[in-house]
């Protein structure tokens, strides 16, 4: 049973949400990631550049001549939500060049805290939640104005931030999970998780696996990643516009920590597309041609996007190897490079026999030629159709040594599968 709606509300209730798009060509907006700004402090591309490493760097923003990111400011609103930007992020694969990432960035402002939780459960498409807010003027598709499309029925991605009004956050939910769940807690996985008890009520047992992966990122605050939201919960008051942490908090949570979830989803779609590719190795023909060109993506995946260190700063690591274990893909990744040096070994045994499956049929050839030759030669025969007589005699003893076990085992290793080659 949901429980008693209660008259708390949020200071700070933001809400990112991130929607695969199709980007067909550059859009006709700002250059560069949204900024934000809290008191002198200002998270624009130059600022966040100098956050991350050079190569982490490239792939969220892009290079001067070459941009990857743009952004545009909207005063859209759609009750309960008011939006202040979209973004988009270009992040083409080999078999999908047009793909992007859309970034919309919203605020709730005046319903309570479980509105709040409603309006995540319901961007998460619940079954029993209300309708969808990104309708209206928030509808994607026209914050997009026609520059990008989202991909139809793809989930979202959404990074919530929430800080209370009052000294501590009430209790969500039920009596029975009290014991081992303290009021803060069960707001960040609700809010990370976009569930209520309909949704999927948790075992109380599995409370502390629940939530082991919180992020305490320091005593105001702490963080949890999950496979398709993540959440950032303040753990006391927000005094407001004059509290002195938790403005830089939220200004930390939509942008620098939410670049180190985009590029977890970058890789994850590449490392999704390598595991496609693997699968089809064997479809078709020419298998030394389509391992060669995936050892190429796996090293070009490698040095320009397969990241676990972003910053000398520590919350954006920890974020992002959170959401990179949310979805395996430091185990998927091995596993792709496992599976990769033995198609590698495959081909080079292949190529290996075909090589000594030539040089079996050289030496088969050669061998009864070189001694018809030689046998003329010892005879002063210079009569040519003596010499086409001992040519002939020569090849079919080639030919009848090809019918021997070592004759088909030579044609076979020279052959190789007819499907591999």
């Amino acid at each position: 049973m949901r429980p008693a709606r209660i008259p708390a509300s949020g200071v700070r209730q933001t809400i990112a949400v991130v929607l695969p798009a199709q980007l067909p060509s550059p859009p006709a907006w700002n250059e560069g990631p949204l900024p934000f700004h809290h008191g002198t402090r200002r998270a624009d591309r130059p600022t966040r550049r100098t956050y991350f490493t050079t190569a982490a760097a490239r792939v969220l923003y892009g290079e001067p001549e070459r941009p990857c990111r743009w952004h545009r400011t909207t005063t859209a609103t759609h009750s309960p939500l008011a939006a202040h930007g979209v973004e988009l992020l270009h992040t083409p694969l080999g078999n999908d060049p047009h793909r992007a990432l859309a970034i919309l960035h919203l605020s709730a402002t005046g319903p309570g805290l479980h509105d709040f939780h409603d309006t995540l459960r319901s961007l998460a498409r619940r079954q029993a939640a209300p309708p969808t807010p990104l309708t209206g003027e928030l509808d994607p598709e026209q914050l997009l104005q026609d520059q990008a499309h989202i991909t139809p029925g793809a989930p979202p991605f959404t990074v919530a931030f929430l800080t209370p009004t009052r000294a501590r956050l009430m209790h969500l939910y039920p009596r029975k999970y009290r014991r081992s769940w303290n009021p803060a807690d069960q707001w960040l996985w609700a809010l990370a998780s976009r569930t209520n008890t309909a949704d999927y009520p948790p075992d109380s047992t599995d409370i502390p696996a629940l939530t082991s992966g919180t992020l305490r990122l320091s005593a105001d605050w702490s963080a949890l990643v999950l496979r398709d939201g993540a959440a950032f919960i303040g753990r006391r008051r927000d005094l407001g516009q004059d509290d002195p942490f938790f403005g830089y908090a939220e200004l930390h949570a939509r942008t620098v920590y939410l670049d180190a979830f985009l590029l977890g989803m970058i890789q994850r779609s590449h490392i999704d597309q390598l595991t496609e590719n693997l699968s089809r190795v064997f479809d078709g023909t020419h298998l030394a041609r389509r391992v060669v060109a995936l050892e190429q993506h796996i090293a070009q995946f490698r040095s320009t996007y397969w990241r676990q260190h972003l910053t000398h700063h520590g919350p954006a690591n920890d974020l992002l190897l959170a959401y990179q274990n949310q979805h395996r893909l430091p185990a998927r990744f091995a596993e792709i490079l496992t599976e990769a040096t033995d198609y590698a070994r495959l081909v080079q045994s292949q190529e290996s026999q075909q090589i000594s499956g030539a040089l079996g049929i050289l030496t088969i050839l050669g061998l009864p030629i070189s001694t018809a030759l030689a046998a003329q030669q010892v005879l002063a025969d210079d009569n040519p159709w003596h010499l086409l007589a001992y040519t002939g005699a020569a090849l079919a003893t080639t030919a009848a040594l090809l019918t021997t076990r070592y004759g088909r085992l030579v044609l076979s290793a020279l052959r190789g599968h007819p499907r591999q080659r």
